[in-house]
């Protein structure tokens, strides 16, 4: 459930940033650029804090 959580907020984050971008005039490309890197990074950072922890035998 929190991995979607996550998902939805990165959505709605890289959204706001794509319409920030485009609003402010810079070329469709570069804002593509920087929302798949945004993206990677917020998928890594879900992953890393919601994959469940190995346990010690």
């Amino acid at each position: 459930m929190s991995f979607l959580i996550y998902m939805i907020g990165l959505a709605l984050t890289v959204g706001g940033i794509a319409w920030g971008l485009v609003t402010a005039g810079l070329a469709t490309v570069y804002v593509s650029i920087f929302c798949v890197i945004v993206l990677g990074v917020g998928i890594m950072m879900a992953v890393s804090r919601t994959r469940s922890k190995d346990s010690s035998p």
